[in-house]
Formats: C-alpha cells, sequence, structure tokens
C-alpha cells in the first residue's frame, strides 16, 4: 500500500475545522503528520496533540518580521513531508515566499460566499449588509485576501438571522463537510484547472 499524502494545518483557534479533518479523512485518505499556530493557547494544538500529531507554535513576536515567521513555518512543514497545507481557522495572512513553496497547494475554508465578504469578520459583514443566504467556500489561496480560486461552495438560508453565534452554528457543519472533501480530492491530485480561465477550477472527486 503506497502511503497517505502527507498534510499540514495551520490554525489559530478553537480547532473544529481541524477535528472534522481528524475525524473524517486523517488516517484513511491522507496523513496529517503536523499542526503549528501563531498561538500558542490555541485549543487546536491541544486536539492535534490528543491525535498523535507533531505541533509547533511559530509566535510572531518570536521572529524578526511576518516573513521570517512564515519562512520557518514552511522549513517546518517541508521538514515533515507536507504536501497540502490546510488553513483551519488560522487568522494570518500568508507571505508570498511561503505560498510559493506550495503551489496550488494551500487550501482555506471562509465563512462566506466568496467573492462576497471576504477578510476577517465575515459573518459579520454579511449581517450587516442584510443578506438572507449565507454560505462557505473553500478556496486556493493566493497572494490576495480571500482571492485564490474557488473549489467548492454551499448555502444555507436563514432570512431572520441577526447573532453572528447562531449564523456561525448553521454554516459550521457546512464547512466541516466541505474542508474534507476538499482536502481528500487536492491531496489526490483531482485539481483541474480550465486552460482559458485560471480562475476556474475544479476538484474530481472520488464517486
Amino acid at each position: 500500500m503506497s502511503p497517505l499524502p502527507r498534510v499540514g494545518v495551520l490554525a489559530s483557534g478553537e480547532g473544529t475545522n481541524l477535528q472534522a479533518l481528524l475525524d473524517s479523512v486523517h488516517g484513511r485518505d491522507v496523513e496529517i503528520v503536523g499542526v503549528a499556530s501563531d498561538q500558542p493557547g490555541a485549543r487546536a494544538l491541544e486536539r492535534a496533540a490528543a491525535a498523535g500529531v507533531a505541533c509547533a507554535v511559530f509566535p510572531r513576536a518570536e521572529h524578526p518580521d511576518r516573513a521570517a515567521r512564515d519562512l520557518a513555518i514552511a522549513g517546518w512543514l517541508a521538514g515533515l513531508g507536507v504536501e497540502v497545507v490546510v488553513l483551519a481557522g488560522y487568522m494570518a495572512i500568508l507571505d508570498p515566499a511561503f505560498l510559493a513553496r506550495f503551489p496550488d497547494r494551500v487550501v482555506n475554508v471562509h465563512p462566506s460566499l466568496l467573492p462576497a465578504f471576504p477578510g476577517i469578520r465575515a459573518i459579520e459583514q454579511a449581517l450587516d449588509y442584510g443578506v438572507k443566504v449565507f454560505g462557505v467556500t473553500v478556496h486556493l489561496v493566493d497572494d490576495g485576501v480571500d482571492t485564490g480560486p474557488i473549489l467548492l461552495q454551499r448555502t444555507v438560508e436563514l432570512p431572520h438571522a441577526v447573532d453572528r453565534d447562531a449564523v456561525h452554528a448553521a454554516l459550521r457543519p457546512l464547512e466541516h463537510d466541505l474542508l474534507p472533501r476538499a482536502v481528500r480530492a487536492l491531496a489526490a491530485g483531482r485539481l483541474r484547472r480550465d486552460p482559458a480561465n485560471p480562475r476556474r477550477v475544479w476538484l474530481e472527486e472520488a464517486p
């Protein structure tokens, strides 16, 4: 049996998307070999340790600048043989040099229907705008802020939503389904790109 594709995860907080990956694809479709965080107290690190996954913390203050910090993270991941990097609630923008180490192999989950409401406080942005349909996007990461090619999206109708936490609770199951699907397909090399439009990509998911 060939070894499973090796995945690294970056997380800053609670780590529920990491847990979804651990529960659904880890040890089956991929091997999550490392979890890195910019926050020493991130609950995601506890989840990783409980699963026997290597952990590392890279606080911004311990590096000369963001580029140096991201270079250190990239080196750590590369040392683990990581092929795909997943941003699972990682709240820092990655330096272009980091992305160049993993071309078309860094994936993020975002709580809005991109290109609407990119960046931080996406749910709050949507609530302030008065939308009735919310959603989740899984996309490749590029040099912009939530501007990379879209892999998967799903919506939920919440016509009377006014509370950020309630919306997030409704979106979380979508995240926990879409992100593992995207990681599984991307790690298996099933990304296809339209030669006429580099923004138009597809994941060929196994039946």
